[in-house]
């Protein structure tokens, strides 16, 4: 037998529960893990603990596990003028009393008491979700229980731009290592740092003309694109972060024509998809027929080899690729590991896959696994932003009917090294802009896109 003067008590560690641990003093409980630990080592048969000095002054007891999914993020500027850094958190309640998400605040890790965005009560809860991507019911987390938080921060051009980010929690939850649920108790602690980084790469249009939308893109988190996570190959990630679905807008506004479930009906369909950058095949599917619009394929159809229907894969170098999503059958112009060039058709924008409509998926990513992979923001070096489809009109519509020229501007403003934001109208040239080629962070080497700051310079 082992024992243990602790605070002027003898305690033998291997006769204590967790629950008797729960009654010991503040002090007293903090020895408790080095306590059973002596039990494995074969040193002298008494030891005294000082309590004293045995906890880190740094160190806070953290009942609810925060991690950011990935290790960093990047500033992007969006065509509302704004930066924006968009990442989530993970979070697990590690003890049996169940955790409840108060508040959290997102700060500078350089100055901690500047805040960038906050959230609490319903604003907390809207962007939270479970890992199912179903949006809970309420902020408590169940013991062993997980949620992801969706975050995404907006700053004016003009306001400095982190590098470092914390996030502080205010939360109610078990103060102790227990066994038995307790009463929640107030915590508040400071963790969960995430880089930011700025270089961002810098690409071409993947369709040319103008009128084209910006559907279902970033940040909002209620977006179909952005609030999807998937478990693919043992881990949860965000492919479609930063996915836009492009449709095309004919001169009067309208995204159809006659008979909405007629693929022919639509501006888009059929036009020429196009490659961003200089790149190499590494996937294609061109065997899939045209969805009618207006209506899903069967669930049971769907699978991930065909979810995104007849696609093209590109990988660009330094660890980025390219994805396109819904073309038509048979209009797939290249194949595995054909070299293409900026601007070069990959064939032409058609309805297949899981879609009601006819468009062109297209998101930029960190591996060539097309939902296994983690979405990645860009920039792209010119178009002429033209205005905004009306949010609240589109929101309560049930489908894409009407017209939506509502929110164009009268005088359309030319645009460098910027992200379109959801709904953005847009029109690209299909004359290649004059770029230099410079070395990217991306891949340490001379590439066929420019490196561009968050400020979009």
């Amino acid at each position: 037998m082992k024992i243990v003067i602790l605070d002027g008590h003898a305690i033998n560690p291997g006769d204590l529960s967790w629950d008797a641990i729960g009654s010991l003093e503040p002090n007293a409980r903090s020895m408790i893990p080095l306590m059973r630990n002596l039990r494995w080592i074969k040193l002298a048969p008494v030891f005294v603990l000082l309590a004293a000095g045995s906890r880190s002054k740094n160190d806070d007891w953290t009942p609810l596990v925060v991690s950011p999914l990935t290790a960093s993020s990047w500033a992007f500027p969006g065509t509302d003028g704004k930066w924006h850094i968009v990442y989530e958190l993970v979070l697990t309640n590690a003890n049996v009393t169940p955790a409840t998400v108060k508040r959290i605040e997102v700060v500078d890790a350089s100055s901690p008491s500047s805040i960038l965005t906050s959230y609490e009560g319903s604003e907390l809860l809207a962007h939270l979700r479970t890992t199912a991507n179903i949006p809970p019911a309420n902020a408590t987390i169940e013991f062993n229980g997980t949620r992801l938080f969706l975050i995404d921060i907006a700053g004016e051009a003009s306001a400095k731009r982190p590098k470092r980010l914390l996030h502080h929690f205010d939360v109610l939850g078990g103060a102790t290592p227990s066994h038995t649920s307790g009463t929640p108790a107030p915590l508040s602690y400071t963790v969960a740092a995430l880089d930011v980084l700025s270089e961002l790469p810098e690409l071409g249009p993947p369709v040319a003309g103008k009128g084209w939308v910006a559907l279902n893109g970033c940040c909002e988190v209620g977006g179909v694109h952005r609030s999807t996570g998937l478990p693919v190959n043992g881990k949860i990630v965000f492919a479609q972060r930063f996915a836009i679905d492009w449709m095309r807008m004919d001169d009067r506004g309208h995204l159809v024509n006659g008979d909405p479930s007629d693929v022919h009906s639509y501006p888009d369909y059929g036009a020429n998809v196009l490659a961003v950058a200089d790149g190499k095949v590494v996937d294609t599917l061109n065997t899939l027929n045209d969805q009618k619009p207006g209506h899903l394929p069967d669930p049971k159809t769907i699978t991930l080899e065909n979810v995104d229907g007849n696609h093209v894969v590109l990988d660009l170098g330094g660890g980025l690729f390219a994805f396109y999503a819904h073309m038509q059958k048979g209009s797939v112009t290249v194949a595995r590991g054909d070299q293409v060039k900026r601007g070069q058709v990959l064939g032409k924008l058609g309805n297949t896959g899981n879609t009601s409509a006819p468009h062109l998926h297209f998101h930029l990513m960190d591996g060539p696994s097309v939902l296994g992979s983690s979405g990645l923001p860009y920039v792209i070096d010119a178009f002429v932003y033209a205005g905004q489809v009306p949010a609240a009109e589109f929101a309560k519509a049930t489908n894409v009917e009407g017209d939506w020229s509502k929110g164009l501007f009268a005088t359309p403003s030319p645009r460098r090294g910027q992200f379109p934001l959801d709904l953005a109208v847009v029109s690209f040239s299909a004359v290649k802009p004059a770029a230099k080629k410079r070395k990217s962070s991306w891949d340490g080497g001379p590439n066929t896109w420019a490196k561009v700051d968050s400020k979009g310079r």
